[in-house]
């Protein structure tokens, strides 16, 4: 009978093994990170710690790569895959976090020498040791601002450029990539005529000023019974939102779809709304397990697999369609802070085609007056704006419908920032399709 794996009970081993599935092998730390802690031995205060060595790492990583290569006489491509995140978290603990030097030194150099080996342990002290000495003034800086302030604030030049291009103020920039620096408070939400604003606070969450179904919980979501029981979920305030702008527009016995449901979010506070007014839901996925999890959490209407861009024709016409577009996912950084790193201007490239095909797709099925809501969680020009801006010229008998929402701009669309609205940044534009014509 095989022995039941070891629960692990070091802090900064557990951030190392999740630093490694995430770096290493694909996954994502929002998903990974909760369960590796809820079957570990590790006590709250731990938990803590190594919640900040993984997400804070993870954020830093650009900055702590300087601070590295300044400090070594090798490549950063030239040092073992496993030993660089032993220095990062070791650059981490040194640099961001209120860990005594010769505590992080230590602490990380025995890390190390239980995943990497003595030898490469003593490099590492010996790298750390050089990294504690270094002031980031003093290191080698870009004169460039972009450049400058991609490496200060650890993010690729390539999406503090696009911050310039949307802010157009420094000032602005460096606002959201500090708050793109600082972890998310959770929020939740009471899925309408499932469950109450009230017994989420009995819960012990905050209310959201904002909004009659939200709150803040700072804490585990899973040990909230509405969540467990699925009458209640965790969905960012600015996904909420544009669910709630897009409904608006409501009309009775209207055809609903969510053409890109996956993994499920909207879809679900969609269900819940069309269940409590009436109206017929279709949530489409192209992948099968993403299927599985929307029809988890769907409460009224249909999940079904197709390819967004190539629709059956049985599916029919809709009135109202949702169409949360793959993007790069750079609106979500407080969240997901390994997505700066994986997200490259080919994969702007390849998703701003896809946006174009699925848009071209909802267009054809949708019925006459009916309205398309594009959402992306990007800023990126290439993904919101310019994507608007080209569906428009192809189809002339499609104009906007002003969001309604002061923070509107001034074409109506809307675009939220999480240094000025405390969400990701989701951007919503919302395209009639004019009858007659």
């Amino acid at each position: 009978m095989s022995k039941k794996p070891k629960r692990i009970a070091d802090a900064r081993l557990l951030a190392f093994e999740v630093l490694v599935a995430v770096e290493l092998e694909g996954a994502y730390s929002n998903l990974i990170l909760p369960k590796v802690l809820t079957e570990s031995a590790l006590d709250l205060k731990d938990r803590a710690f190594a919640t900040e060595l993984v997400y804070g790492t993870l954020r830093m990583r650009g900055r702590h790569d300087h601070f590295i290569a300044s400090a070594s006489d090798r490549f950063l491509e030239q040092i073992d895959p496993k030993a660089l995140i032993v220095l990062r978290l070791g650059a981490h603990q040194l640099k961001e976090m209120r860990v005594p030097s010769h505590a992080a030194i230590f602490e990380t150099v025995e890390l190390a020498k239980k995943v990497v080996g003595k030898s490469t342990a003593s490099f590492i002290n010996a790298i750390l040791r050089r990294v504690d000495s270094l002031g980031f003034e003093g290191l080698k800086l870009p004169t460039q601002e972009n450049s400058r302030l991609a490496l200060e604030y650890s993010h690729p030049e390539w999406i503090v450029s696009s911050y310039f291009d949307s802010l157009k103020n420094a000032g602005e920039v460096i606002s959201l990539l500090k708050s793109n620096n600082r972890a998310a408070t959770p929020t939740l939400i009471a899925w309408p005529g499932l469950a109450s604003i009230d017994e989420l606070l009995e819960a012990g969450a905050l209310a959201v000023a904002t909004s009659p179904v939200a709150a803040s919980f700072d804490g585990n979501p899973g040990t909230i019974s509405a969540v467990r029981e699925r009458r209640a979920g965790v969905q960012d305030l600015g996904s909420q939102l544009v669910v709630e702008k897009f409904y608006e527009l409501f009309a009775p016995e209207l055809r609903w779809l969510d053409l890109c449901a996956g993994p499920g979010g909207k879809a679900a506070y969609l269900s819940a709304l069309l269940k409590r007014d009436g109206g017929s839901f279709l949530a489409n996925e192209i992948s099968n397990e993403r299927a599985r999890l929307v029809s988890q959490v769907l409460h009224h209407g249909e999940v079904c697999v197709n390819d967004g861009r190539s629709m059956p024709e049985i599916v029919g016409r809709f009135d109202r369609i949702l169409l949360d577009a793959p993007c790069t996912g750079i609106g979500a950084l407080r969240r997901r802070p390994e997505v700066r790193w994986r997200r490259t201007l080919q994969d702007l490239k390849n998703l701003t085609q896809l946006q174009s095909e699925l848009l071209d797709s909802a267009a054809r099925m949708l019925s006459p007056g009916g309205v398309i809501a594009y959402v992306t969680c990007s800023s990126h020009q290439a993904e919101t704006k310019f994507q608007v801006r080209s569906f428009l010229k192809r189809y002339s008998i499609f104009v906007r419908i002003p969001v309604n929402d002061t923070r509107a701009d001034n074409d109506g669309d809307l675009q939220l920032w999480p240094h000025r609205d405390g969400t990701d940044a989701m951007f919503l534009s919302l395209l009639r399709k004019e009858e007659g014509l």
